[in-house]
């Protein structure tokens, strides 16, 4: 069975950092564009960053430039999202998929979405 778990959240203040992880277990996802989401209560899901297979090409919305950063460790399977400055504005349930084929953008584009983690940002 196919399974990602997302996890790393937490309660942090304004201008902290938090690092997310997300796990992979049932199947290898080396292959894969895999992507970070987040979704904020009365809000659609947003992307928030996206990485190649190989880590060589990245993808990130406007509203996290500079200050997050996704990497990914194939051996280990796993994903990750390094969060710097946070704002309140990043408060937030975040989720990691992968990309099973059209934009790197769209959610609509994802798969084997995880349950999620939730990052609060507040003083």
């Amino acid at each position: 069975q196919v399974q990602l778990v997302e996890s790393g959240g937490g309660l942090v203040q304004p201008g902290g950092s938090l690092r997310l992880s997300c796990a992979a277990s049932g199947r290898t996802f080396s292959g894969y564009t895999m992507g970070w989401f987040r979704q904020a209560p009365g809000k659609e899901r947003e992307f928030v960053s996206g990485i190649s297979w190989s880590g060589g090409t990245i993808y990130e919305s406007d509203s996290v430039k500079g200050r997050f950063t996704i990497s990914r460790d194939n051996a280990k399977n796993t994903l990750y999202l390094q969060m710097n400055s946070l704002k309140v504005e990043d408060t937030a349930v975040y989720f990691c998929a992968v990309n099973v084929g059209g934009s790197v953008w769209s959610a609509g584009s994802y798969a084997y979405w995880g349950q999620g983690t939730q990052v609060t940002v507040s003083s």
